[in-house]
């Protein structure tokens, strides 16, 4: 059974090409700390292509493209998707971003069982901590307010589509 850090799930088996990305990143990109962090990453990353940078704040987001992970669920705690479609969560997305942008000696530590537990726990309390840290509102407004403003996109796209009769 797969441990809740690794969890297998594919959206990319149709797809004959495997991705140029070596992990895909999803990140909130209302959140000033987040995209200061993927701002560097990005800058590590150089062109190469290595991270895919998904904001799941974009109204485009589609979970089914990115592993699976509903909007709610990756605000909760930071995810990735591996090219075979494996989830990863917390400290090891860090860790394995950062293996893959040749800076894996930052998060080395975290591989040890002890050092990784207590490092998963305290991005627990950050990760609920961050919304407050960053002025925004608690996740459940927020999911509300997403969905609400969602809602009201779909009902002003129906009534134009409508009229076009």
């Amino acid at each position: 059974m797969p441990s809740l850090e690794t969890q297998p799930y594919n959206s990319d088996k149709s797809l004959n090409q495997p991705p140029s990305w070596k992990i895909k990143l999803l990140y909130d990109g209302e959140c000033p700390l987040c995209v200061r962090e993927v701002n560097f990453l990005t800058k590590r990353d150089a062109g190469r292509g290595l991270v895919a940078f998904v904001d799941i704040a974009a109204d485009d987001y589609t979970p089914l493209l990115h592993g699976g992970v509903d909007y709610e669920a990756a605000m909760g705690r930071i995810h990735a998707v591996l090219p075979d479609g494996t989830l990863v969560q917390n400290v090891e997305v860090f860790r394995r971003v950062y293996e893959t942008l040749g800076m894996g000696w930052v998060y080395a530590a975290t591989k040890l069982p002890i050092v990784g537990a207590i490092a998963n726990f305290l991005y627990g309390i950050w990760a609920d901590l961050r919304l407050s840290l960053t002025g925004r509102p608690n996740l459940e407004t927020i999911v509300r307010e997403r969905e609400h403003e969602r809602a009201r996109n779909n009902q002003s796209r129906c009534r134009l589509t409508d009229g076009d009769d």
